[in-house]
Order: C-alpha cells, then structure tokens, then sequence
C-alpha cells in the first residue's frame, strides 16, 4: 500500500512539473495548415529582402503556408482592429502575434497595449484559432522584454516565446538599425519560432 501511494504521488508530481514547464501546449499542425503571422515592420522583414524576413526563413524550416500580415509602422490599436477581418479571410489554423513595438517605442499606455494584446487573442480564440505570442522587448538602457507580455500570457494560458526577439536585439550582429533585424537576424529569429514550436508540439 505505502508503495503504491508512493507511486500515485510520483506520478502527481511529475505531472505538476511538466504542466509548469509547459503550461500551453498546441495542436499538431497538417501538412497544408495555414500560418498567419501577425504584427508590424518586424513581421514585414523590414531590414532584409522579402525572401529573408523570418516568415521566409519559418517557411523553409518548417514546410507550412505562411501568410505575412505585417504592416509597418503600427500600432496595437489599429492591429487589434485589423485582425478579426484577416481571421475571417485566410482562415489560419495559427496566428503568430509578434505586435506592440511602435507603441513601446512611442511610450504608450502600457496597459493599453496589454488590452489591445487581449483583443487580438480573444479575436482567434472565438473563431477556435491557436495563438503563439512573441514578446517584444521595451527600449531602454536595459533591452529587456516588456512585462505585459508575460503577464497576458500568464493570465490567458497563451503559449509565449519570451527572451528570443530581446535578445538578438541586444546584438548588433543580427540587426540593420536600432529596432530592425537583419537577414541574419531574421533568420536566427525563424530558428527560435520553429524550435518553439516543435517543443509546444505544433511541429
């Protein structure tokens, strides 16, 4: 008896590790499953060819449609009314939400953004479409990621790839301009998104 209960409670245990260490999972993503990716100039490749904005770059290393829903330039308001009509019209089985760095560069109400964040979410989960989260990193002396992301994600159960886009900011070597990757940088960015996706088991 005192072997089984230990067996029981391993077992619980195990089970509360892994639900911390992977709190969202996905689907698993067919062959012809459409991708949206979702957000500004990072997401249009600004700094590098159309053939090597990560869109490109995803497209190779994982063999899906990806549609680029990028525009330049803006802001998370304005994304949050755009998305509904892009769902309705592409009908993705995924949308990749990399949005919010015009309003961080431009010091908008955080808060703000965090709620414009949310619509966009709410937006694909009515229509039962999986959402990935990019965090995108507030400008400072210190580049790191902007709480808000974490927080929302935490809050919604929203798979997040926190730490990938900061950090390749933080390296000249992968960027065109201040707030702009490279080809490179794009690339290495790709690598991350499809690595994310093989351990949340979309891939």
């Amino acid at each position: 008896m005192t072997y089984l209960l230990r067996s029981i409670l391993l077992l619980v245990l195990l089970g509360l590790l892994t639900a911390c260490d992977n709190p969202a999972g996905l689907n698993p993503l067919r062959p012809n499953d459409r991708i949206l990716a979702f957000g500004d100039s990072l997401t249009v490749g600004t700094g590098a060819d159309a053939n090597t904005s990560y869109t490109a770059h995803l497209y190779r290393l994982i063999g899906r449609n990806i549609i680029n829903a990028g525009i330049p330039g803006e802001v998370s308001a304005d994304g949050a009314r755009r998305l509904p009509g892009l769902l309705d019209t592409h009908k993705p089985h995924l949308v990749i939400i990399m949005h919010g760095g015009n309003d961080l560069l431009q010091k908008r109400d955080e808060q703000q953004l965090k709620d414009n964040l949310r619509r966009m979410y709410e937006a694909a989960n009515q229509r039962r479409i999986q959402v990935v989260m990019i965090a995108v990193p507030r400008p400072g002396l210190i580049i790191q990621d902007a709480p808000v992301y974490k927080e929302l994600a935490t809050e919604l159960n929203i798979p997040l790839l926190e730490g990938a886009l900061t950090e390749l900011m933080k390296n000249n070597a992968y960027k065109s301009d201040a707030v702009h990757l490279n080809s490179a940088g794009y690339e290495a960015l790709a690598r991350n998104i499809a690595d994310f996706l093989k351990q949340k088991g979309a891939i």
